[in-house]
């Protein structure tokens, strides 16, 4: 009876144990490679997310413009937003995202206001693999 119920116990202990891990959820930190199109014109940018304590911060690089600091990072349920200004020439935008993460992918949605008129296009995005 002894042998039966230590076993329940460690098997009980071991199954909380995973369970602590899934509810872990989704982590945002990582270099993630991206892409999007804007138009008919496809783009690219690097996204670098990092995490100290609960606070969410990261980087923002273009082909033409390196390590912009991202404003107004959060991340709740699996959910990243932020925003990003974008220099173009001698023109500035503020471009706001709003992303889900999943796994080493993250999907949605950016936006920028140019010319009085708003514009949203699709971004995705896959984690760069960390080197062993």
């Amino acid at each position: 009876m002894k042998t039966i119920l230590s076993a329940a116990l460690v098997l009980g202990l071991c199954g909380l144990a995973g369970a602590a891990d899934d509810k872990k959820g989704p982590d945002p930190v990582g270099t993630w490679q991206c892409e999007y199109k804007i138009g008919d014109q496809k783009r690219t940018s690097t996204l670098t997310i990092t995490k100290d304590g609960d606070k969410v911060d990261g980087t923002m690089s273009w082909p033409d413009q390196k390590d912009v600091k991202l404003k107004d990072v959060k991340f709740k349920d699996g959910e990243l937003t932020f925003s990003a200004e974008r220099v173009v020439m001698d023109n500035k935008f503020n471009v706001e995202y709003k992303l889900k993460v999943d796994g080493d992918k993250l999907r949605g949605k950016g936006a920028v206001v140019a010319g009085g008129n708003k514009t949203e296009f699709d971004f995705d995005g896959k984690r760069e693999k960390k080197d062993k």
